[in-house]
C-alpha cells in the first residue's frame, strides 16, 4: 500500500537518465504561465538541461501536481 504522505512521483521521473516532459506541443498559457503541451514554467523549460537528475525529478513531481490542481 503506498504512503499517502509522499507525493506521487510518475515513472518516467524514475528514469535515469531523467527524460523530458516535452510533449513537442509548445503553447505557453498566458493564465497559469504553463506550457499547455508539458505544464512546465518558461524557467524550467529553458534550464532543463542543466538540471540534475534530482531537480528533473522535483520538476515531474509538480507538473504531476499541476495537472491534479487543473
Amino acid at each position: 500500500m503506498s504512503d499517502p504522505s509522499v507525493p506521487f512521483v510518475p515513472r518516467p521521473a524514475l528514469a535515469s537518465p531523467v527524460p523530458s516532459p516535452c510533449t513537442s506541443v509548445c503553447r505557453m498559457n498566458a493564465t497559469n504561465g504553463y506550457c499547455e503541451g508539458c505544464w512546465r514554467t518558461i524557467d524550467e523549460i529553458a534550464q532543463w538541461s542543466a538540471l540534475s537528475d534530482v531537480e528533473k525529478r522535483a520538476v515531474w513531481v509538480e507538473i504531476e501536481r499541476r495537472r491534479a490542481g487543473s
